[in-house]
């Protein structure tokens, strides 16, 4: 299964503008802090500007948060990442002549919508703030 670092680096990109403000956040700057390549970063910060999330200026490496970190949620940025993709997704390439296979999709597909909507529930209670605390306390802690 292949998994997606989409959100995790969108929450990694928010949290360095935030938390080395007044330094250097050039793309390859945090593109260097995530180990991706800056063509990259720069797309998905612009996904994040024309959200609203962060605001920029053309040619100049100063982007800022557009709101307070505590008013920005993991589930706001999941959303602006991911779209309306959900965590969990149903084979739909089983045999329907098999009682499981023919059944099984639309079962799935239930059990899959609670379980998506209680991750939205939490997402949404976690903000960016939360997790630019943890980091900055795990950091303090390693020092």
């Amino acid at each position: 299964m292949k998994y997606s670092h989409k959100l995790s680096d969108a929450v990694h990109i928010l949290a360095f503008i935030e938390i080395n403000q007044g330094g250097n956040l050039s793309s390859q700057t945090i593109a260097s802090s995530i180990e991706s390549n800056p063509s990259l970063i720069r797309r998905m910060m612009s996904e994040l500007s024309q959200a609203g999330l962060i605001t920029t200026q053309a040619g100049k490496s100063s982007p800022k948060l557009s709101r307070s970190a505590k008013d920005i949620s993991l589930l706001d940025i999941y959303q602006i990442i991911e779209g309306s993709t959900p965590i969990l997704h149903v084979d739909d390439a089983t045999n329907p002549d098999c009682v499981i296979g023919a059944n099984i999709q639309d079962t799935l597909t239930k059990a899959y919508e609670q379980v998506q909507n209680a991750a939205n529930n939490e997402m949404h209670k976690i903000s960016l703030q939360s997790i630019i605390d943890g980091i900055l306390l795990r950091s303090s802690q390693s020092n």
